[in-house]
């Protein structure tokens, strides 16, 4: 198991969940809508000075989804090639 992080534009938001709940049906995901920081090449505040904000999606996937979101994540930097888009992933461990 896997916790995929997605930290990323608001303008590309609606197109990664749409594609990943194609790709994976029956995700399940938190979403932080409205995130405040900087990156490597501006910052995202959603302030008058740096308007723009970023959102954060997270998911526990299992091992074989990893692919999937990986390949959904290099479409989007592809169709939006100046948009920041990251994504992580670390080990996950259900306690059950």
């Amino acid at each position: 198991m896997y916790r995929a992080e997605i930290i990323s534009n608001q303008s590309v938001q609606d197109d990664i969940t749409e594609r990943l709940e194609k790709e994976i049906p029956g995700i399940q995901y938190t979403l932080i809508p409205e995130v405040h920081g900087r990156g490597l090449k501006t910052k995202k505040l959603g302030d008058t000075v740096w308007p723009e904000m970023n959102f954060i999606l997270f998911a526990y996937i299992e091992d074989e989804d990893a692919k999937k979101i990986k390949d959904v994540i290099a479409q989007v930097k592809e169709s939006f090639p100046n948009e920041g888009i990251s994504l992580f992933f670390t080990k996950g461990e259900n306690p059950e």
